[in-house]
Parts: structure tokens; sequence; C-alpha cells
């Protein structure tokens, strides 16, 4: 009976040590900001001020997703522009309708 090599040939190996290095960067900026709005959420009084950095920190943390997870930081600017650009007017569409929805609620009062 012959005893075989248990030895394994397979090696796993990152192949691009530079697109790892920015995956786990990307991963520490979404935890940094994930982090502050916490702490934001814990520390601050609810209001405006609070409500706009959760809007504009989460706006921040989608284009990073966008750019490395999704890979669109590597095509081109017009395509980037064309989902960014339509993200930016819906949130300015949500916050004129809850206004408008507002105004109008104490109109009635």
């Amino acid at each position: 009976m012959e005893v075989q090599d248990t030895k394994s040939t397979l090696q796993v190996t990152p192949r691009n040590e530079e697109k790892i290095k920015k995956i786990w960067k990307t991963a520490g900026i979404l935890l940094v900001i994930t982090l502050a709005e916490f702490v934001m959420a814990f520390t601050m009084d609810r209001g405006i001020l609070l409500y706009a950095l959760f809007i504009i920190l989460t706006i921040w943390k989608a284009k990073y997703i966008m750019m490395t997870f999704m890979h669109l930081g590597d095509e081109a600017k017009p395509l980037f522009y064309a989902i960014i650009v339509p993200l930016i007017f819906l949130v300015w569409l949500v916050i004129t309708l809850i206004k408008e929805g507002s105004d109008i609620f104490m109109m009635r009062w």
C-alpha cells in the first residue's frame, strides 16, 4: 500500500494587493462614518441639524459603496453622474414633500 501525499497544491494568494487595500480602506471609511452616526444619534438633540448630518453621511456612504463595491469608480464619469444626480434630486424631492405635507397639515388646523 502506497502512502499518498496529503499536501494540497492549491494555494490561495491575493491576486491584486492594491485592490484589497482599497477595499479595506473603503470598509474603514464606512466604519468611521457609521460610528460617527452612532455617536451623533445618542449625543445630539433631535432636530434639523442632526437629520441633515444623517442625510449627508448616508449619501457619502452610498457614494463609497457604489464607487468601490459596485465598481463604478472605474467606469466613465457620465455613468457615475447618471446615478448620483438622480439620487440628489430624489433626496431633495423627499425633503420637499415632507415640508409641503407638514405645511398643508398645519394649514388645516
